[in-house]
């Protein structure tokens, strides 16, 4: 009897331990599954997607498969051995924010706008999300994911592109030249000077040989400005036959040095022209050792002189009569 109670109690507990380790070995597979669906999704991503050690030593736990499809082949096997292999895709003027990354000093709410290089040697835009693992109130570790934002910032750009520059000329326009006028009438404060430039003949050019003729001669009064623009020197079309022109950072003599070597090129130019096709400008300056507060009235000094100059002019072509206030 207690053979049979014996055999019986095994018995229950082998159905007891079968139904405990089926409903964890389904456990484990439909586990297993949903990891395999998880690699797959990763695996298939156009993003990119990481884990890096930070401490002990740096060192890439995974990089995911879009990296090389986006960067560059082999790009993964190397950087798990030297993930300085990457990091040296960053351009340089975003360097400082994968070491601030990397050194915990940035706020991993806000995503990361950096530039990285691909194996034909152009730059892309990346958006990044990292989130950092910490340990013992340590950051010890980052995971992240990357995404492709080129398509984006260059159409960003190109709408900038659009708002800030002269369709024809491909000159700063008026809207633009406006902005950094009150940058400097409010906030920045250094020695400024305001040129404005007008061409002298554009009506009867148009009127004689029609507006293409006179687009051109714009075109290349435009093209020839723009050839003395820096960081300093702002030009901008403001209108269309004017031109306007800041010199940041200047003073009387560097003034007078800038529109020698602005007549001495336009000489050149007609030089090498016909009669018909020659640039012909008044100009007009005003200047001041301090912008704040004067940029309007240095704006309407500058447009005042050029006209003085232009009514000073015979032409027998045209004559522009304009009463200076």
């Amino acid at each position: 009897m207690r053979g049979v109670i014996l055999i019986l109690g095994i018995t229950i507990v082998c159905i007891i331990c079968y139904k405990i380790f089926r409903k964890l070995w389904v456990e484990v597979i439909q586990k297993v599954i949903h990891l395999r669906t998880i690699v797959e999704l990763v695996g298939n991503s156009r993003d990119i997607i990481y884990y890096c050690k930070l401490k002990p030593t740096l060192k890439f736990r995974y990089l995911s498969p879009s990296i090389e499809t986006i960067l560059g082949r082999n790009l993964i096997e190397k950087s798990m051995k030297n993930p300085y292999i990457l990091f040296e895709r960053v351009h340089p003027d975003d360097y400082y924010l994968l070491e601030k990354k990397l050194a915990g000093e940035i706020d991993y709410s806000k995503p990361l706008i950096i530039r990285w290089k691909n194996d034909k040697g152009k730059y892309i835009w990346f958006e990044e999300y990292a989130t950092p693992i910490f340990k013992y109130g340590e950051v010890v570790a980052l995971q992240g994911i990357i995404r492709n934002i080129d398509n984006k910032v260059l159409l960003q750009q190109k709408l900038e592109y659009k708002a800030s520059h002269d369709s024809l000329t491909k000159l700063f326009n008026r809207e633009y030249f406006e902005t950094k006028i009150k940058l400097y009438n409010k906030h920045k404060d250094v020695p400024i000077a305001i040129v404005i430039c007008d061409l002298d003949e554009l009506k009867y050019m148009n009127d004689q040989y029609g507006h293409k003729m006179g687009d051109k001669l714009i075109k290349a009064t435009a093209k020839l400005l723009k050839s003395f623009s820096n960081d300093e020197v702002v030009v901008a079309r403001i209108g269309g036959d004017e031109f306007a022109i800041l010199l940041a950072n200047t003073n009387p003599s560097q003034i007078e040095s800038f529109l020698e070597k602005v007549k001495n090129e336009i000489e050149i130019f007609n030089h090498h022209h016909c009669d018909v096709f020659k640039i012909k400008i008044s100009t007009g300056y005003a200047y001041n050792q301090s912008s704040l507060g004067k940029m309007e009235e240095l704006f309407v000094e500058a447009d005042n002189k050029m006209y003085e100059e232009k009514n000073k002019k015979p032409s027998s072509r045209y004559r522009q009569l304009v009463s200076v206030d």
